[in-house]
């Protein structure tokens, strides 16, 4: 298990929808165990496959208090979401120094691939689900700034770029 390193944003990988996870084998299962590390190095909440490179509809996601509590998702997929929105300050290791406030449904219903290979529809709520759909972004070549206005998002991306 190794933290791995994050690739910095403008790479194209992070514009790349990610290919579909046809099994759940022993690498998949490793690739899992280096985005955890990676996200507990951070410190975050959740990370997708593709931050790091590795271009798998991968996920893992962590929003509890006391850790170790991650759940590892491939093929996440939204099959319900809450009419309600919640607001949070987002971020990415791939673009840091800088961050913004985004709304999305406060709660979501989702489809998975679990670590057992089965097929799994779990709820999220609050926090989790924030990051769950952020990861699921990742997985589609999304970063969290695309939810901003182009003005937002120009201002957001000028920022981080002085932060280098």
């Amino acid at each position: 298990m190794t933290a791995r390193t994050c690739i910095p944003w403008p790479d194209k990988r992070l514009r790349s929808p990610a290919a579909p996870v046809e099994a759940i084998t022993d690498e998949i299962r490793a690739i899992w165990d280096d985005m955890i590390d990676t996200m507990e190095a951070m410190p975050g909440v959740g990370l997708g496959a593709p931050q790091i490179g590795v271009m798998l509809r991968l996920a893992v996601v962590d929003a509890s208090e006391e850790r170790g509590q991650a759940v590892r998702m491939a093929n996440p997929e939204i099959l319900h979401a809450s009419v309600k929105l919640r607001s949070h300050d987002e971020a990415s290791p791939n673009l840091p120094g800088v961050w913004a406030k985004i709304e999305r449904p406060r709660a979501v219903t989702v489809r998975f691939l679990n670590e057992a290979g089965e097929i799994e529809e779990r709820d999220f709520v609050g926090l989790w689900a924030t990051s769950v759909q952020h990861q699921i972004d990742h997985l589609n070549g999304k970063m969290y700034f695309d939810h901003l206005s182009k003005v937002k998002r120009d201002i957001l991306l000028r920022r981080a770029k002085k932060a280098r």
